[in-house]
């Protein structure tokens, strides 16, 4: 079996769910369910003898070393993360202890279990942390898109804990041998992903008749990665990744945030029109950038192609479209999410 944290959110939840459709083996999943872990995202598997969720957190010692001996674990596949800049900014304890405390947990507990290991066992376990591309910090204009070799240089409370659980793994790595892989992803999208994130956060707001807050002048540029080519990218460095290597992982696809909001408004002009028959782009609304904000990031994904043959199966359109179908689709979902203490947090962080 393979042990996967976190894949109750966004992208753990995707992972899983192509993990078992592609026939990988059985799936213990350990998921804490905060605001962004969302057992409905499972809801596929329900009655599924290949998924085993285990509500706990990945600090706690003693129920991950039961977990990997119990289940004869032989990879773990590392999600978990608090993973929202903005919340970051308003809250950063939270990052310092899942991030860093809670990764330093982990690989102590997979240290202890992979050293106990017959041989051959051993060899074949592997430890797989997920990243971002945020440790790299910010890129001008004109700069190249950042390759593994880039100093990291990360600018908010969120990347600078993420920079440091992959210091971690580095280390563990490199002073004990654990065999890690480490991967670092661009801006994800697609379904299942919390409505506070650029892209369902304008679906959602779109056809509620609200604002689309857009920070700045909003050209910040990012690089969006289908959640579905993310997926299969990791499948790929499980599977064939050098161990001690970085991967980065980017969909191709550099769009500037309020180029991203003008194509959300052109297919939901499409799929639901308005009834006043006005476009969406009417909704659009500027509002103060957060602090620190990363003007553009971008990723160099030659490493991964050249050296295990993975290539992004989506373009942006393609994407992006499957990805409004598949809000528009699951509006049950949406309103599920979108509790009080989200419309909480909304208000707050956009007030004025």
């Amino acid at each position: 079996m393979i042990l996967v944290t976190g894949g109750a959110g966004f992208i753990g939840s995707n992972f899983v769910l192509d993990w078992l459709a592609g026939g990988g083996e059985p799936v213990v999943n350990l998921d804490k369910l905060t605001y962004a872990g969302n057992l409905e995202n499972l809801a596929p598997l329900s009655g599924d003898p290949r998924h085993v969720f285990v509500r706990g957190d990945i600090g706690d010692r003693e129920l991950v070393a039961g977990l990997l001996t119990n289940h004869r674990i032989r990879a773990i596949v590392h999600f978990a993360a608090e993973s929202h800049v903005d919340r970051s900014i308003h809250g950063p304890e939270d990052f310092i202890e899942t991030n860093i405390v809670g990764t330093f947990r982990l690989l102590e507990a997979a240290r202890a279990y992979w050293s106990a290991l017959p041989a051959a066992e051993r060899d074949a376990f592997r430890f797989l942390h997920v990243s971002t591309d945020e440790v790299y910090g910010s890129l001008a204009p004109d700069d190249p898109p950042f390759a593994e070799t880039n100093q990291y240089q990360p600018n908010s409370p969120y990347s600078a804990s993420k920079a440091a659980s992959d210091h971690l793994v580095r280390g563990y790595h490199h002073t004990y041998g654990l065999p890690v892989v480490t991967t670092n992803c661009s801006n994800n999208y697609g379904p299942l992903q919390f409505p506070e994130k650029l892209i369902p956060l304008v679906i959602a707001n779109a056809l509620a008749g609200k604002p689309l807050p857009i920070y700045g002048d909003g050209r910040q540029i990012r690089d969006w990665l289908y959640v579905g080519d993310h997926c299969s990218a990791i499948r790929r460095a499980l599977a064939a990744g050098r161990l001690g290597e970085v991967y980065n992982i980017g969909g191709a696809s550099e769009q500037a945030n309020i180029d991203v909001v003008h194509t959300l408004c052109r297919i939901l002009d499409e799929e639901r029109p308005r009834a006043d028959g006005k476009p969406y782009t009417e909704q659009i609304t500027y509002v103060k950038d957060r602090p620190g904000h990363d003007r553009r990031y971008a990723i160099d994904a030659r490493k991964i192609t050249g050296e295990l043959g993975w290539t992004p199966a989506e373009t942006f359109e393609t994407g992006i479209r499957r990805t409004v179908r598949w809000y528009l689709d699951h509006q049950p979902w949406v309103a599920n999410v979108t509790s009080g203490a989200y419309r909480d947090w909304i208000a707050k962080h956009y007030a004025g």
